[in-house]
């Protein structure tokens, strides 16, 4: 890794805790305007102070995101399907061009293990790598699982890990139990949690807390964020257990708190 994607990488990276977590609202490329996100501006704008970066799209970034923020760019490069179609369909949307007019700190794309298009998400992570070293723009590779797959280590191991070896900078995969074994699958690249579906607060900081536990650098949260009733408290909370490693509890009454 040269000089200027290590500079990349660290400024997704906490300089002094090593931990990150990230923004996610680039729901809208497959799902539209998504609940909480209808006005993405308006929502992300308030809460992005306490992220360490923001995981969204080209359109979205320059649509609703101000200039002047000082905020690394995780930029969603693939996409092609909507919520009605076969989502692990996807191609490359974005070039690295424009993401280095962007300013992106590192790009990201998903990748279907076991969908129907595997060996074509595959390859589009394949492409963005291969770019990216051109650029000395770093990847994250995100795991999608498709209807069919269980969301288990064994299943999650496997999908990670192809991802490293195709070269990969960073893997974004979901929770699960024996978490540790896809962190070591991983070998060195840091790993951080989706934040998938919208649950209970208490439940996604638990989830968030367990992962940190297990080795994970970090949380990409999105719609349990967003679609919380307290998004500044509960963005706050999951902050706190990343970077503070506050327990469940002291984090809980930081999403209650409105101050």
């Amino acid at each position: 890794m040269d000089w200027g994607m290590k500079n990349r990488f660290s400024r997704i990276l906490n300089a002094k805790t090593g931990r990150c977590l990230m923004l996610a609202v680039d729901h809208g490329y497959f799902q539209g305007p998504t609940t909480g996100l209808e006005n993405l501006g308006k929502m992300v704008n308030p809460i992005l102070p306490y992220s360490d970066a923001l995981m969204i799209t080209r359109g979205a970034l320059r649509t609703w995101i101000p200039a002047e923020t000082d905020k690394p760019v995780v930029l969603r490069v693939s996409g092609g399907q909507s919520i009605l179609k076969e989502l692990s369909n996807e191609i490359i949307t974005t070039s690295i061009q424009d993401a280095v007019r962007i300013n992106a700190s590192a790009v990201t794309c998903s990748v279907y293990v076991g969908g129907e298009y595997e060996k074509e998400t595959i390859g589009n992570l394949s492409q963005i790598v291969n770019e990216g070293e051109n650029y000395g723009i770093p990847v994250l590779a995100v795991t999608a699982v498709g209807k069919e797959m269980v969301r288990d280590a064994r299943y999650l191991g496997l999908a990670c890990r192809i991802c490293v070896e195709i070269g990969a900078h960073m893997v974004k995969t979901y929770y699960c139990e024996n978490f540790e074994k896809i962190v070591e699958a991983c070998g060195k690249v840091p790993v951080v949690i989706a934040g998938g579906k919208k649950i209970e607060e208490k439940a996604a900081l638990e989830m968030a807390s367990n992962a940190i536990k297990a080795g994970a650098v970090g949380v990409d949260m999105g719609r349990n964020v967003f679609q919380s009733d307290n998004p500044v408290g509960m963005i706050r909370a999951v902050r706190a257990i990343v970077h503070e490693n506050v327990s469940v509890a002291e984090a809980y009454k930081i999403y209650q708190s409105r101050s």
